[in-house]
């Protein structure tokens, strides 16, 4: 049951474009008729089970808009080029779908100068607040949301600790991967020579 668990968990993750683990595994266990059930996966077994599934199933089209996502992402990076962004998540690691977002975390003295950073530039966006965990405790971060062409991007707004300290990634409690732009443009390369292939 459990790896049923893990396969239909990373089948919902990657078919209805869910991105939140726990989410997944509830409705996972709900179509398995299993809704009880205390044995969930961890969030690190899914991850593997959905890259894995990109890989069997995503095919040309997965590739694709992963491969635009990334090129996306290096648009918006050189657009914070100032606040030195990261990309980090589903399309730094692959398991981007077609409809995922361009996630970056960027660094400013105060959360205000993103706020007025888009406002210069007429970005209409959105504001909530996220917690991100970090080695000892919580966080609550500023999160902008908007819309660069047909590609959602989401902007956390790190200061202080959150410059130097990565936060928990919500996949296996380590430090958040994150990748500058040579990192970022690196993968466009590979992406594109393996389309190519």
């Amino acid at each position: 049951m459990r790896e049923r668990l893990i396969q239909e968990s990373a089948r919902v993750m990657a078919v209805e474009g869910i991105r939140d683990f726990s989410i997944a595994k509830r409705k996972a266990a709900l179509q398995l008729n299993a809704p009880r059930t205390t044995n969930l996966p961890q969030n690190r077994e899914i991850q593997a089970a959905l890259q894995d599934y990109q890989r069997l199933f995503g095919g040309e089209r997965q590739q694709s808009a992963l491969q635009s996502l990334r090129e996306a992402a290096l648009e918006a990076m050189a657009f914070f080029a100032a606040f030195r962004p990261r990309l980090v998540g589903s399309v730094l690691d692959g398991t981007a779908g077609p409809d995922s977002a361009v996630d970056l975390h960027c660094f400013a003295e105060t959360p205000e100068d993103i706020v007025f950073f888009l406002m210069d530039h007429d970005i209409p966006f959105d504001t909530l607040e996220k917690r991100f965990r970090f080695e000892h405790d919580h966080e609550s971060i500023p999160v902008h949301h908007f819309v660069a062409g047909e590609t959602a991007v989401t902007v956390a707004v790190f200061s202080g600790r959150g410059n130097h300290q990565p936060p928990r990634s919500p996949v296996d409690g380590r430090p958040m991967q994150r990748a500058g732009r040579r990192e970022v443009e690196a993968l466009v390369t590979e992406d594109t020579s393996t389309v190519q292939d």
